[in-house]
């Protein structure tokens, strides 16, 4: 079997790798760079000149050849390994006519927990979500901001003092709300300095969070270490992180307890199970990041089915209208549901492990003409002064 030809397809807000081989059989793969799809889009396109005429099948070779072949790499260059190593698997799973967790390792479990997002530009907007979540069957809630999700186009203007109380007012008001037998799983969007990071963590102990995501700028290994160090909440970070080398470094020092990889970003199938035998030797567990397609969650479902150490992974909603917002001759908006033949099953707060071949998924035959690609704009939040507001 030899690979005839790779193909980038772009759909709402996604870049896909499709790969084809001589025998008629295909695989698709997501790249996750937000905000430079269109780099790792142009990237697939470089690697398709190595990867024409190859075998499909020797996988790790070709994540290698990859890597190596130039002295820069980065998020959009990853991305695009990772939708090609993702796709490369499901050829592989179709071609042997198992699911990929048969390839690499078996079954850990038959269904994986999720959370869900619980977004809110208001207080109480936050509350009625975590509500809505809990009624619906999620026994843990995420991307629970405690600094809302305001527009980026309105100015940023809390004080130190106004940090710390309405963060701690907020997540008290979902705890009341939801009770004890939810998991809060706590997105700080890189927000805070590493002295406040600590002060609040302190306040919010209180509410018993599984994890603090992200409390300060991730770039730093060191000073994550040190919050670290100084919070009994344990941390989660890693979604930016795109080389299982800097992985090693992290979680090397101590500085979270949760690592949040990405498998669209960080290497596909290839790269997150390097991750994850790192984070095993340190008895850490993964939290797979996910604010992506249907096809990131498949392959993160077969990835997390033949991974003991995965906790609980992110769960974006496939039923949310598309930002391309398209209508229908209907008049019904286009959902990323829409996007794919099939989802797998939520019930209680899991989705079912997908036991077709490959990742068991695809894209539906005219996504690109349905979902006009839309790429991000560069949009920054401010703070009150001007200055740059991490969100």
């Amino acid at each position: 079997m030899r690979i005839t030809d790779v193909k980038v397809i772009t759909a709402n807000r996604c870049v896909f790798a499709k790969v084809i081989t001589d025998e008629g059989i295909c695989g698709i793969g997501e790249a996750g760079a937000w905000g430079f799809l269109e780099a790792s889009a142009t990237a697939i396109n470089t690697f398709k000149g190595y990867l024409v005429g190859k075998n499909p099948l020797d996988i790790e070779h070709h994540w290698q050849y990859m890597q190596r072949f130039g002295h820069f790499r980065g998020a959009a260059i990853m991305a695009a390994i990772s939708a090609i190593d993702v796709a490369l698997y499901d050829i592989a799973g179709k071609y042997y006519q198992v699911p990929v967790y048969r390839l690499i390792g078996g079954k850990c479990r038959d269904k994986i927990r999720v959370y869900c997002h619980t977004p809110g530009q208001t207080q109480e907007q936050l509350v009625e979500n975590a509500i809505k979540g809990k009624e619906e069957g999620f026994t843990a809630l995420g991307h629970l901001n405690p600094y809302l999700d305001e527009p980026r186009h309105i100015p940023f203007h809390e004080n130190h003092t106004q940090l710390l109380y309405h963060a701690e007012q907020r997540i008290a008001k979902v705890r009341e709300a939801v009770g004890e037998e939810i998991d809060l799983c706590l997105e700080m969007h890189r927000r805070l300095e590493p002295g406040l990071a600590v002060q609040l963590s302190h306040r919010l102990e209180a509410y018993n969070p599984m994890f603090l995501e992200d409390p300060i700028r991730p770039d730093n290994y060191d000073e994550m270490t040190r919050v670290a160090a100084k919070t009994n909440i344990p941390i989660a970070t890693g979604e930016r992180i795109t080389s299982f080398f800097d992985f090693a470094m992290l979680i090397e020092r101590g500085a979270c307890s949760y690592v949040r990889a990405s498998i669209a970003v960080c290497g596909g199938f290839t790269g997150m199970r390097k991750i994850a035998a790192l984070a095993e030797a340190h008895h850490m567990s993964l939290v797979p990041h996910n604010p992506l397609s249907p096809v990131t969650t498949n392959a993160i479902l077969q990835f997390a089915a033949a991974t003991e150490n995965v906790a609980i992974s992110e769960y974006p909603d496939p039923y949310q209208a598309s930002t391309a917002d398209n209508l229908l001759n209907t008049g019904v908006k286009l959902r990323q549901v829409d996007m794919v033949d099939h989802i797998p099953v939520l019930k209680n707060g899991y989705l079912e492990v997908p036991e077709e071949a490959g990742i068991g998924i695809d894209l539906i035959p005219d996504v690109e003409t349905r979902f006009p690609f839309r790429p991000h704009v560069v949009s920054a939040r401010l703070n009150l002064d001007g200055s740059i507001c991490d969100q």
